[in-house]
């Protein structure tokens, strides 16, 4: 495990939630990818939670830990030395704004495409003319994470019994794809040691929402914070596992599926001990391409639950909303009275 010892000069501030949190959650859905029955899990999770766990995913470590240290020399840079890899609009380095519209976290992090050119373009300002070993890092990272995210869409299909089997990874897999990466450094929040352990949970570090994206794949360092929320509205903590990936249903999932999978409304709190570092891969289809239930999912004379709407469309509404807000609600289809 590796993490920021040190927290950075620049001060953060931090929102608070007043709803109540759990204990770590034990029972959230783990999907072995070697398992005959991973395909079947991954439906039964997708429709209970939004949200699971997995295990022997083929990702190798080395992977994972040379991106990780990559992102920690980044965020442990001066701030003014960061901020070449900025103003994040919406790509680059950003901290404590969380988009355009007034949501605030405990949060430093860079956005970036998954496209290797122009990520190396942003980075000689930051890097001096040697940013490779970061980009290498970066470009490893993303192509082992974006073909299990594949196998995993492919597997949901098959569990599913649609066909053909790669018709959710193909909008990963077009060369089209409006896919994203994210770094998320969250540095340890000193005040929160004066704090009851109460007033402590209720610490915000990246404000709730759900992914407007297909799918996010999720890998964080060993520091709690991670929460998801519940079909009752009541939060459970997800236990750190930093050898595993987490699985995000997102908005665009829930559209193609009908409502049969939920996207999953989470949530970060800041930690008092501990600094967090998490990277999420953010498949996404292309811009032109329309989002509407796949008739394979459709069950006899069901109606769509949505009104068609483009990646393109649906993405510039997502960006004019605040982190909480229910995206989805502009695009649901009014059931005649």
């Amino acid at each position: 495990m590796v993490f920021v010892t040190k927290p950075p000069s620049e001060n953060f501030s931090y929102a608070r939630t007043s709803n109540n949190v759990s204990k770590l959650f034990s029972g959230i859905p783990l999907v072995d990818l070697t398992k005959p029955d991973s395909k079947q899990l991954i439906v039964k999770a997708c429709e209970e939670y939004g949200f699971f766990k997995i295990i022997n995913h083929g990702v190798p470590m080395d992977f994972i830990t040379r991106l990780e240290s990559e992102a920690i020399k980044f965020f442990s840079m001066p701030l003014s030395e960061k901020e070449k890899a900025g103003p994040p609009n919406p790509l680059g380095y950003g901290n404590k704004h969380i988009g355009k519209n007034g949501d605030v976290g405990g949060v430093e992090y860079l956005l970036l495409t998954t496209n290797t050119e122009s990520n190396s373009q942003r980075f000689l300002s930051v890097f001096g003319n040697n940013p490779e070993e970061f980009c290498s890092a970066l470009n490893d990272y993303i192509s082992a994470v974006k073909k299990m995210a594949c196998e995993i869409l492919e597997l949901m299909a098959e569990g599913l019994k649609i066909q053909p089997r790669n018709v959710l990874s193909k909008l990963l897999m077009d060369e089209q794809s409006d896919s994203y990466f994210r770094l998320n450094h969250y540095p340890l929040c000193p005040e929160l040691q004066g704090l009851s352990s109460a007033s402590a949970r209720n610490v915000i570090g990246f404000g709730e929402h759900t992914d407007p994206q297909i799918i996010s794949v999720l890998r964080s360092n060993n520091t709690s914070g991670l929460q998801i929320s519940l079909g009752d509205g009541s939060w459970i903590s997800v236990p750190p596992d930093q050898h595993s990936f987490f699985i995000n249903v997102g908005d665009s999932l829930q559209v193609l599926t009908n409502g049969r999978f939920q996207s999953v409304r989470h949530r970060v709190l800041a930690n008092g001990f501990k600094s967090r570092v998490s990277m999420i891969y953010f498949g996404g289809p292309p811009l032109s391409e329309k989002i509407a239930p796949l008739q394979s999912v459709m069950n006899g004379e069901e109606e769509s639950l949505y009104e068609e709407f483009t990646w393109f469309e649906y993405k510039k509404s997502a960006c004019s909303s605040r982190l909480a807000d229910n995206r989805l609600g502009h695009f649901e289809r009014i059931a005649a009275s």
